[in-house]
């Protein structure tokens, strides 16, 4: 289907333009931005077959040459994103001073309380710029009851992007026992051994549970 054969309220330019940015979904502002699809596949289509791939807090990392290999990208429209992320990263930059600082596990937990009814386990990671402060929150990993499944390389992928100074990691229990397992301890290692040849620290490793959290750097076991 083109573009042009949907109704006019529906057509992402004309949907923000009627009802502003904030009734626009994701992909309509990525459609927008690309403009024009290719042969048998429309903009609104190239846009969510992207997003499928690569979730918008994902897209926002990728890199030049990265996004310009995406079918239905090339080079000039990988220009735009570039230049549509770099400028939000400033404009946010310059809003440091508003941005929460972490200093202390339970300013930790004050980013994580969704954490405790989960039913499932969840890893997240804090990224925190040079002044400790919250740049950016990911969810990495949704594991089972009992285990998530956490690899180096997507914990350290989006420091690197957001050039995080250092990460704090998190992850429930959701068996209400917040005292770190042996795969917890053996996870923090790997991950901070990780960090130091990169050059980003690990400041902590909390889990969360209900009721309790416990901190793998306040019990010195990392």
């Amino acid at each position: 289907m083109k573009l042009k054969t949907l109704p006019k309220l529906e057509r992402p330019r004309e949907k923000l333009e009627k009802s502003g940015p904030q009734a626009v979904k994701d992909e309509e502002l990525l459609a927008i931005l690309l403009r024009t699809g290719y042969k048998g596949r429309n903009v609104l289509e190239v846009a969510k077959d992207i997003l499928k791939k690569y979730p918008k807090e994902k897209l926002f990392l990728l890199s030049l040459e990265k996004l310009k290999k995406i079918k239905g990208v090339g080079l000039t429209r990988a220009c735009t994103l570039i230049a549509a992320f770099e400028l939000t990263k400033r404009m946010l930059n310059e809003g440091e001073d508003t941005l929460p600082k972490i200093q202390k596990p339970e300013d930790v937990i004050a980013q994580v309380t969704y954490l405790r009814d989960k039913k499932k386990e969840y890893f997240i990671v804090l990224y925190l710029n040079a002044r400790n402060q919250l740049l950016h929150r990911e969810t990495v990993s949704i594991g089972t009851l009992s285990a998530s499944l956490v690899h180096p390389r997507e914990v350290f992928q989006p420091a690197i992007g957001l050039s995080a100074a250092s990460i704090v990691l998190v992850h429930n229990h959701p068996s209400g026992d917040s005292r770190p397992s042996d795969e917890d301890l053996e996870l923090t290692k790997r991950l901070t051994a990780a960090g130091e040849i990169i050059g980003i620290e690990v400041l902590d490793h909390i889990v969360v549970s209900e009721k309790s959290y416990f901190s793998l750097k306040q019990a010195n076991l990392f």
